[in-house]
């Protein structure tokens, strides 16, 4: 599946990945994105990377000292003078175990620090440059930070009885620079940067055959419904855990509403769930809800009910839309298909015996990935994004 390919080419040979408890950099010789080397560097307590975070409707929340986040954004990258110098050492050290020549990285970040939105357009211009502006235009009632001076990106994705269906992806610059600058300071070239999830994406091949994708961690839980090189959801949910002391709210997850949802087909879904025992409270607003992705390792620490919940938001969703139940569920985040399949079982959200994959496989990893995949080596889940990154 093709990720904002006329925004940023052909993406960099070696890919690393921000994470709110870790590091993880890869390197492929070519497109087919087979892993040739990969690496993980763990992040200390206290050691922050920026997000964002909104409220109901797109309203700023107040940080804990009561002084609103300017543009939404909480938490600078590394908490402290400290928290950033660990934070540029593990990059440094995560990259210099993979790089062979080339010191040019497609750097992937949190979810939590952009906005991913799914827009309709009557009529775009064909030309990228003209195009922009009028994307731009749209996202000024929807983002929680000034569009006009966001870093913005879009892809087309089809069109649709005269509806040209688009990504747009938006950035606060002084975010985006934050995250560019510890690259430098770790002594590589930021040369693309992708959000986690649909930097994961990227690794799908294109087929008919349409998937429910799930990234979930001890921070959030993000669902994405893909078909060929369509993207037909990409939903994020905070569920409020914090293990960096990351600034955050109690706001309940919600089910959001965006510019191909109707407000009658989500109430429709969330009556269902909760007829089944789940809740899922409905916030009637064209803001898509990013939350933070970040890791589980050993145990799981996200609530259950709630990345059930989310899992089973995106189930009915669609099978809604596209009249079938998913045949399978990928796992692309760093919680593991086994963790989210446990998950799964224990909570009941009517999906029946659906089987839970690991969007990586081993076939997908080189010889010089050394125990990567296995116990005591990097989790498939951890290597989802780098992968996909480097799948161009």
């Amino acid at each position: 599946m093709e990720i904002l390919p006329r925004t940023i080419g052909t993406r960099p040979r070696l890919a690393c990945e921000v994470r709110a408890e870790g590091i993880v950099a890869a390197r492929a010789e070519d497109a087919s994105a087979v892993l040739s080397a990969v690496s993980r560097v763990k992040l200390q307590d206290g050691v922050a990377v920026p997000h964002l975070r909104t409220g109901e409707a797109g309203v700023t929340v107040a940080s804990e000292d009561g002084n609103s986040a300017a543009n939404g954004i909480i938490g600078g990258i590394g908490a402290s003078a400290a928290g950033r110098t660990k934070l540029v050492e593990a990059v440094r050290s995560a990259l210099e175990a993979v790089v062979l020549k080339t010191r040019e990285v497609t750097l992937i970040v949190p979810d939590s620090a952009v906005r991913v939105l799914l827009l309709d357009f009557d009529e775009l211009p064909a030309k990228a440059d003209e195009a922009l502006p009028v994307v731009r235009f749209r996202l000024k009632k929807l983002l929680p930070f000034d569009a006009d001076d966001a870093a913005v990106s879009y892809q087309i994705t089809g069109t649709s009885k005269g509806i040209v269906q688009v990504i747009a992806v938006a950035m606060p610059r002084e975010v985006l620079a934050d995250y560019e600058n510890v690259v430098r300071e770790a002594g590589f070239e930021p040369g693309a940067v992708l959000p986690s999830t649909l930097a994961a994406l990227a690794g799908l091949s294109e087929g008919e055959i349409p998937l429910l994708v799930v990234n979930a961690g001890s921070e959030g839980v993000t669902t994405a419904i893909v078909k060929g090189n369509s993207l037909l959801l990409h939903r994020t949910v905070d569920l409020g855990a914090d293990p960096h002391g990351l600034v955050r709210t109690d706001d309940p997850p919600v089910v959001p509403v965006n510019e191909q949802t109707s407000d009658s087909s989500i109430a429709a879904i969330a009556a269902r769930l909760a007829a089944a025992g789940t809740r899922a409270p409905v916030v009637a607003a064209q803001v898509p809800v990013n939350a933070v992705e970040t890791v589980i390792e050993a145990s799981l620490e996200s609530p259950s009910s709630e990345v059930a919940q989310a899992v089973s938001v995106a189930a009915a969703y669609f099978e809604d839309t596209l009249q079938t139940a998913p045949a399978v569920v990928l796992s692309a985040g760093p919680m593991g298909a086994d963790a989210l399949m446990a998950v799964l079982d224990e909570v009941y959200i009517g999906m029946g015996t659906v089987a839970v994959q690991e969007m990586v496989e081993r076939q997908m990893l080189g010889a010089g990935t050394g125990s990567a995949g296995q116990p005591g080596g990097v989790p498939l889940g951890w290597l989802a994004g780098v992968r996909g990154a480097l799948a161009n």
